[in-house]
């Protein structure tokens, strides 16, 4: 819980504190659910989801017979953890080799968060390597060659411009033969309009099945939570071209937007499973819906 409360307090003094300080004990009136909507709207939930939260509080309120401002905190929370689910287990288990594909735009912390996705499973006793699918930087590369290093887990990497659906056939084939249990690989992060991109993890997931049939088993999207619906729009895209199946929220703790979270939830119906609360390698933590919604409005 306390890494939850630290690293979302910027999203809880912007917009969600400022729902304590205004839901204080005055009668509910027009001024009030305008007030709510724009804080929800602000704190970037989205308009669709933004509606169905207005629509339910309303409900609510009139069913329950509330009329005062200071009691439509708790039923606000209340509508605003049953947007959430607990992410189920990742598919990851139970297979000689478990495969991981990992996309998003760059500069969303897709690296960091392999790395740090590594690290976890490392401790947690898997043997794990990397792939460096993202051949078009030679910066992607280094990059995770280092993180490799930091947190003790092997990488395969390529020349820089290399055929990216080739450098992870190789990988495969060395996970499998090196008794790994789970291969993460990264890919190319160009932006979500460029075609060309989209066509290349359609190959590489297809490259990685001919030597693993139901290959990749979890394809993670790692959104940047600083964007907000931006974000939102991102994931339409990349889902349009691969089968995502799960998201990683980064940079949490370093924005006000946090409320993008719910909006995955209603408009993609993705789970999170992970969020990034800081810039620490044990700071990347399994999503935790309590948690989350009470350190939102969490008022310490």
């Amino acid at each position: 819980m306390g890494i939850f409360r630290s690293g979302l307090s910027k999203t809880r003094q912007s917009f969600f504190g400022r729902i304590t300080q205004m839901l204080g004990q005055s009668e509910i009136d027009e001024d009030t659910w305008d007030d709510v909507e724009a804080i929800l709207i602000q704190a970037d939930l989205g308009v669709a989801t933004t509606q169905q939260v207005m629509d339910d509080l309303k409900t609510r309120v009139k069913r329950e017979g509330i009329t005062r401002t200071d009691q439509l905190q708790p039923v606000l929370k209340q509508i605003l953890r049953e947007l959430l689910d607990f992410p189920p287990p990742m598919n990851i288990s139970g297979r000689p080799l478990s495969i991981i594909l990992i996309v998003g735009v760059n500069g969303s912390g897709k690296t960091t968060s392999i790395a740090k996705l590594a690290n976890r499973l490392n401790r947690a006793g898997r043997k794990v390597m990397l792939a460096a699918g993202d051949t078009f930087r030679a910066a992607a590369i280094e990059q995770l060659q280092t993180w490799g290093e930091r947190v003790g887990v092997p990488v395969i990497a390529g020349k820089p411009g290399g055929d990216p659906a080739a450098l992870v056939y190789d990988a495969t084939a060395s996970a499998n033969a090196r008794s790994n249990d789970i291969l993460i690989i990264d890919t190319a992060g160009r932006l979500h309009t460029n075609y060309n991109l989209m066509e290349e993890l359609a190959k590489i997931r297809s490259v990685s099945r001919k030597v693993i049939a139901d290959a990749p088993h979890e394809v993670l999207l790692v959104l940047d939570g600083t964007t907000g619906q931006n974000a939102l729009q991102q994931a339409q895209k990349f889902r349009e071209l691969v089968d995502v199946t799960g998201v990683i929220v980064t940079k949490l703790d370093g924005t006000a937007k946090g409320g993008m979270v719910f909006a995955i939830f209603t408009e993609l119906g993705l789970p999170v499973h992970y969020v990034g609360l800081g810039e620490k390698v044990d700071d990347l933590v399994l999503f935790n819906p309590d948690n989350f919604v009470d350190s939102l409005f969490d008022e310490n």
